[in-house]
């Protein structure tokens, strides 16, 4: 069995509107310093570029979650593997997500950060798939909405392969 790629959002529109979010993020949170946590692995990209175009103080800080061990469908039981560095007590805490389909991981890790005493809190993520939802989670910051189909590309991978992309693009399996 093969793989193809096909682009879905090219890389001068991922840029444009890493840009844009990049703007309206600064002006949130003008005259405060925003504390970015970026979700591990897929995230990392997406955050930097972000934080690149933040005109704001930023601090940075990662953590991984999984509901996935080693199955590929969702346990439904989420666990910390990577916890944060330092504490958000009292930081406008901007989570950075890759993507967002059902929310059952996001909603644990949001209200996780929240009982830490964050003075905000808030989510930001690349891709949205609304469709996918089974659990309410307020998205903030939206980069694209996308329809119900395997990406890759911009941090997000197929057996980690595809996550250098600079694009975002579904994956066809062919045979």
């Amino acid at each position: 069995m093969s793989e193809n790629v096909r682009v879905l959002i090219t890389e001068e529109e991922v840029e444009k509107r890493v840009r844009e979010m990049g703007e309206e993020i600064s002006r949130d949170y003008q005259g405060e310093a925003v504390h970015l946590v970026s979700v591990l692995k897929g995230g990392v990209f997406f955050t930097c570029e972000l934080a690149k175009r933040l005109a704001v103080p930023v601090s940075l800080d990662f953590m991984s979650v999984s509901s996935y061990g080693d199955k590929t469908t969702s346990s439904g039981v989420v666990k910390v593997v990577k916890d944060l560095d330092e504490p958000i007590e009292g930081k406008n805490v901007l989570v950075v997500e890759d993507i967002v389909d059902s929310g059952r991981t996001l909603r644990y890790l949001l209200e996780n950060l929240k009982s830490r005493g964050p003075k905000s809190l808030r989510l930001c993520t690349l891709l949205d798939k609304p469709e996918r939802r089974v659990t309410d989670v307020h998205v903030d910051y939206t980069g694209f909405e996308i329809p119900d189909q395997f990406v890759v590309g911009y941090g997000l991978d197929y057996m980690q392969k595809y996550r250098n992309l600079p694009y975002v693009g579904v994956v066809e399996l062919d045979g």
